[in-house]
């Protein structure tokens, strides 16, 4: 049976842009997002003897709470030789007077007491940097106040990342699991955000961290001198600061669902995309090569389902001489269907790795409410 071509050419160039952007998909899923998918964990735990000291540092202000939930996690870790510093950045609740009794009575804690804010530092990059200087070890590992470590082996699995000229070493956090569709979004949003820079630290191009669950030599922090190049923007501790100083030799990549960090997750949907908001304000200061491919990567998805679901309302531009348009809109969903199945693969392997599992069920629908949501939140971000 023969098949006819009608000038339409509306939907011969959507049919167009359907397919590049689907072949694109396949590309980015199976060279890049697989790297992460099938990566065999190669770093083994060390023993005491090969450990060095390190210094573990928190910012946090008005976390009462939420310290005295982390603290006791932290000085619980199986790690031999080890400091928790502590910036207390004015907070204004119980903060100064907890760290000020558990200094007394507990000497792996350090506090850095701050009571006054600098007009030209945004976000938590002058506590940062003050907790920085006041480490004790050039080794640092980094984490929130909001954060919980899930196991007493997450410190040793995150420095059981460095060898022979290891500086940085960039792993995942996930947030904790509380139910509802908010909690859904926001935890399908962080590990679409760890498969793009993990896979991108394993292909040998880092380009961001996460601040929750970082570790970097605090030589490395001075020979950069800090944040200077971006002291004005509310993000970037994590990013920005990763895309200057990783490369290829001197990064690591931890990845251990069962020693990793937890954190509490926004409760609030206007605080949430403010924050996204925040963190796509600083696509400018990534690597050439980081942006291009995060925007490859977001447009195809976008233009992948916004040509399917053109293609499903507008007249065929394939269709059997019979007028029977059945073959079009089976190879129109055989074309979603692959993709499909390439997500599922992908995606289970990667949640796998990251302890997300459940996340898989709703992954159509998900992937879907993204592929729209992140343009718009990269468009508001760079306006901003």
């Amino acid at each position: 049976m023969s098949i006819t071509f009608f000038h339409n050419r509306l939907s011969f160039y959507i049919l167009l842009v359907f397919c590049i952007a689907l072949l694109i998909q396949l590309c980015i899923h199976w060279i890049r997002f697989a790297k992460l998918a099938f990566h065999k964990h190669g770093h083994r735990l060390k023993r005491d003897d090969e450990l060095e000291p390190v210094s573990v540092v928190v910012c946090a202000r008005d976390s009462y709470e939420q310290l005295s939930e982390l603290i006791p996690l932290l000085l619980k870790q199986d790690y031999p030789q080890f400091e928790v510093v502590v910036v207390n950045d004015c907070s204004d609740d119980e903060t100064e007077e907890y760290l000020k009794d558990l200094e007394r009575c507990e000497n792996r804690i350090k506090p850095v007491q701050l009571r006054q804010h600098l007009n030209f530092f945004n976000g938590k990059k002058f506590p940062l940097s003050m907790g920085i200087k006041s480490a004790s070890y050039d080794l640092m590992v980094l984490t929130d106040a909001d954060c919980k470590p899930t196991s007493d082996q997450w410190l040793r699995s995150m420095v059981s990342g460095y060898g022979d000229g290891t500086e940085v070493v960039i792993s995942h956090s996930r947030y904790r699991q509380t139910g509802g569709l908010l909690n859904l979004m926001i935890r399908f949003e962080a590990v679409q955000t760890a498969m793009m820079y993990l896979s991108a630290a394993l292909a040998g191009k880092p380009y961001r961290g996460v601040g929750k669950n970082l570790s970097y030599r605090q030589r490395l922090f001075f020979r950069n001198k800090g944040f200077t190049s971006h002291y004005a923007m509310a993000a970037g501790d994590d990013d920005v600061f990763i895309s200057q100083t990783a490369s290829k030799r001197n990064t690591q990549v931890v990845i251990d669902s069962e020693n990793t960090i937890e954190s509490d997750p926004p409760q609030s949907f206007g605080f949430w995309v403010r924050n996204r908001c925040n963190k796509y304000a600083t696509i400018a200061m990534l690597k050439p090569s980081a942006r291009s491919f995060a925007a490859l990567h977001y447009w195809s998805q976008f233009l992948f389902y916004g040509g399917f679901i053109a293609l499903l309302i507008l007249k065929p531009a394939f269709a059997f001489a019979s007028g029977n348009p059945l073959f079009y809109f089976l190879t129109l969903a055989g074309c979603f269907l692959l993709r499909f199945i390439t997500q599922m693969i992908v995606y289970r392997g990667v949640c796998k790795r990251l302890g997300e599992s459940h996340l898989l069920p709703g992954l159509i629908l998900l992937d879907f409410v993204f592929a729209i949501l992140t343009p718009l939140f990269r468009i508001t971000g760079r306006l901003s």
